[in-house]
């Protein structure tokens, strides 16, 4: 049912955690499976993604696929990090249940907010 790198990434995870004082953090649910993740992303000057850390709550797969876009991320521009797509989450991890995808549409999300937090705090400091 789950491939060796979903069950890698389900039972260690990486990059779990919160950051202090953040450069942006997204938060998204689902409430219909129950799944709530949290992205946290400390961005450098240059724009680029130094760190970034999760907090899950839910299934396996949607533990998996925040681990994974977490990897996919660090090092990452913010342009590069936008295009992160659940797709891309699901080829890195060699496939997900049809059932389960909306957990790498969740991490695609996550990403994609605390990106948006972090371009809303800017906006305010440049005022």
């Amino acid at each position: 049912m789950y491939t060796q790198k979903v069950l890698d990434h389900f039972e260690n995870p990486r990059n779990v955690g919160e950051i202090e004082n953040a450069s942006g953090v997204g938060m998204v649910g689902n409430a219909k499976c129950g799944d709530i993740m949290q992205m946290f992303l400390k961005i450098n000057e240059d724009g680029i993604i130094e760190d970034c850390k999760f907090k899950t709550f839910g299934c396996g797969a949607a533990v998996a696929t925040s681990s994974m876009a977490t990897e996919l991320i660090k090092g990452k521009s913010i342009e590069e990090a936008e295009k992160l797509s659940n797709a891309a989450v699901v080829e890195a991890l060699e496939g997900l249940p049809p059932q389960k995808i909306h957990c790498s549409v969740l991490a695609e999300e996550a990403v994609h907010a605390a990106l948006e937090d972090y371009r809303k705090k800017q906006a305010e400091k440049a005022q």
